[in-house]
């Protein structure tokens, strides 16, 4: 076995103790980290395998997120998720589109590298570029726990995060959901007061369609959907998305 060989293997076994023994929330299973090397020994797959025209914007493999520059892990705009989430997902998008609507996917499948990525990225306070943008009334240390997790469900691969489109005209465009995506602060939690009747009415549409289809909203991001049951919820990918 060579050195390079030896370092990949013990860094492998690393990882996994680190998700095997970081503390779940309470009633949560611990998450290991799976051996996979490749999407498809993951068992992830290509929304756009199923829907061709889905609308995309990746913001971790460019630098338009709260980073500031793409993200470790992201070496292109795709979007991987296991396929009981990938398939309920294409459901969601036909049943909008048949309403006039669409959905535009931010991130899907998220590689472990990534949330370590974000975690260090929190412990940097001279990076701060996005703040006024993205978290202006929280301080960047308090961003880890509620809006950036040390363990990222997104990382089991049945988690999303997404717009809602209003394709009853060409081309489609965004609707005005009373944040943008990634939006630290009271104002992007799903039920949030102070926003206007026509984003309630958004969010409402876009909660309600991917309930329809067995997802659930974390309160706290009306950007953030989860296939419940989750088909892999003990088991974390580091898959680079390629």
């Amino acid at each position: 076995m060579t050195t390079r060989t030896c370092t990949s293997a013990a860094s492998a076994i690393a990882l996994s103790l680190l998700f095997a023994l970081a503390a779940p929330p309470a009633g949560a299973q611990a998450v290991t980290l799976a051996p996979a090397r490749t999407t498809g020994q993951a068992g992830l797959v290509d929304i756009r395998s199923l829907v061709p025209g889905i609308a995309l914007d990746i913001r971790y493999a460019g630098s338009n997120n709260f980073t500031a520059r793409p993200v470790p892990g992201y070496e292109a705009a795709k979007c991987f998720l296991l396929r009981p989430a990938a398939t309920a997902l294409a459901k969601v998008e036909a049943d909008l589109r048949a309403r006039g609507y669409g959905l535009q996917l931010f991130d899907c499948y998220r590689p472990a590298q990534s949330v370590r990525a974000f975690v260090a990225w929190v412990h940097d306070p001279q990076e701060q570029s996005r703040k006024a943008l993205q978290y202006p009334g929280l301080e960047k240390s308090a961003l880890l726990g509620d809006y950036i997790a040390e363990t990222s469900g997104h990382s089991r691969g049945a988690t999303v995060d997404l717009g809602l489109l209003d394709c009853r005209s060409d081309p489609c465009t965004p609707v005005d959901m009373g944040t943008g995506f990634d939006f630290f602060g009271p104002r992007a939690h799903t039920d949030a007061p102070d926003i206007s009747a026509v984003q309630r009415r958004n969010r409402q549409t876009l909660l309600q369609a991917m309930q329809r289809r067995g997802f659930a909203n974390y309160p706290q991001e009306w950007w953030h959907y989860t296939l419940t049951p989750e088909p892999s919820p003990t088991t974390a990918y580091d898959v680079p998305v390629r």
